[in-house]
């Protein structure tokens, strides 16, 4: 058994389900408190100085006054790619949009060229360094897609990697295909044709080989259509895949009332979501994902997490990691920015780092919270509590990493 002692605030949200409304702001705060760990699984939580009863050879970790949190779970990242895009920078810098570049055949499918280059070795050391990244800053669980590879091989590769990362890891990798991430090359000018290859020849084949728990498709101008987009998420439906959607990056497109209408996991980005996309979300039980450092990067709006909130939408955050629009594994500034620019409180930035992300990737019965049961993923900080996690900026405030009741950093 492993014991945390000496924890001088313990914070989390708790149950199973996504925090909606008022409940997602409602977190439970123990003092001076200790968690009690057996293998994986967290046993007890005491607190006001109090310890559990604890077999003798237990193994005591004297958490040194730190504030603990549930491991943070970072919902959506394309983080198996190749090759970077900082010569976009410029181009940006004199105007040229995001779908601009993409049309120009970069973008996304500059990192496509570059992925169908890479060996799938060469992807996997390379993700593998950059989980590391994120388990130092203090994120225990991360979902994957793929979408870089655009055809039956190499999207095949990019799924193979992601499942050899959660199998070599100490962190739990969640798989999602996006193979309905933009029209490759050689489907210029046919985006119906590459529908058609997605839904009969890519995604049949990553179901028959399990590679994936999720689909994701890019619903947004210039990219697929919500016609486009409802039959590849169709079709996931019918082969067991759970259903993701970037929805409304750029324009409000109806990817969002697509979610609530499909019943979506979750709906991720939302920057142009409008009152009717918020209220389709609502009304299909849909968790809004949110990317803020992706507003940043772009140099775009917010979401409008408040209404979402007010609208009784679970709100999660991620961070959006990937070679183009926000090149950053680091989930603390997405904190950072949820407070700032979302105006969320503490409270529910918890709530959207933690059991909201893990329900969005569907293992919010396993993770997101310490109560006896879960997993025991923790996080221990050098900070005084959530709002002053939220404060600090451009620090790793991480001082130590539990994860399945193991510490792994610290």
């Amino acid at each position: 058994m492993l014991l945390i002692h000496n924890i001088s605030l313990l914070q989390t949200p708790v149950g199973n389900a996504s925090l909606r409304g008022l409940a997602q702001g409602e977190n439970r705060k123990y003092h001076n408190a200790s968690v009690l760990i057996d293998g994986e699984t967290i046993v007890s939580i005491t607190e006001e100085g109090a310890l559990p009863p604890c077999p003798p050879d237990t193994v005591r970790l004297d958490a040194g006054g730190a504030f603990v949190t549930p491991g943070w779970v970072d919902a959506h990242t394309h983080l198996v790619f190749g090759g970077w895009r900082q010569h976009e920078i410029p181009l940006k810098l004199k105007g040229a949009s995001y779908l601009d570049i993409l049309q120009a055949g970069g973008g996304i499918l500059d990192t496509v060229r570059q992925t169908r280059q890479i060996s799938e070795d060469s992807l996997f050391d390379r993700a593998m360094g950059f989980l590391d990244e994120q388990l130092r800053f203090g994120v225990t669980t991360t979902e994957i897609k793929s979408g870089y590879g655009l055809d039956l091989e190499n999207e095949l590769k990019q799924l193979r990697v992601i499942r050899r990362l959660n199998e070599a890891h100490a962190m739990d990798v969640v798989p999602t295909c996006m193979a309905a991430h933009a029209v490759p090359p050689e489907f210029a000018g046919r985006a119906d044709a590459y529908v058609d290859y997605v839904c009969e020849t890519i995604l049949p084949q990553v179901a028959d080989e399990q590679l994936a728990r999720y689909c994701d498709v890019f619903c947004e101008t210039g990219v697929f259509s919500v016609a486009q987009s409802r039959r590849v998420l169709e079709t996931a439906r019918s082969l067991g895949l759970g259903l993701k959607i970037h929805a409304d990056e750029i324009d409000a497109f109806g990817g969002a009332q697509l979610a609530g209408e499909l019943g979506a996991v979750s709906a991720e980005h939302l920057i142009a979501t409008d009152e009717r996309g918020i209220a389709a979300l609502s009304a299909g039980g849909v968790t809004a994902c949110l990317l803020p450092q992706t507003s940043l990067y772009l140099g775009k709006n917010f979401a409008r997490a408040r209404e979402m909130i007010a609208q009784n939408v679970a709100v999660a955050i991620a961070s959006d990691f990937n070679p183009g629009s926000c090149p950053s594994l680091n989930l603390q500034l997405s904190a950072n920015l949820a407070y700032l620019r979302y105006r969320m409180t503490p409270e529910e930035t918890l709530s959207a780092l933690t059991l909201n992300a893990a329900c969005a990737i569907g293992l919010g019965e396993q993770l997101g919270t310490i109560e006896p049961g879960k997993q025991a993923d923790l996080t221990l900080w050098n900070t005084d509590g959530m709002e002053m996690l939220c404060y600090r900026m451009g620090s790793n405030q991480v001082k130590a990493v539990v994860k399945r009741g193991k510490v792994v950093v610290g």
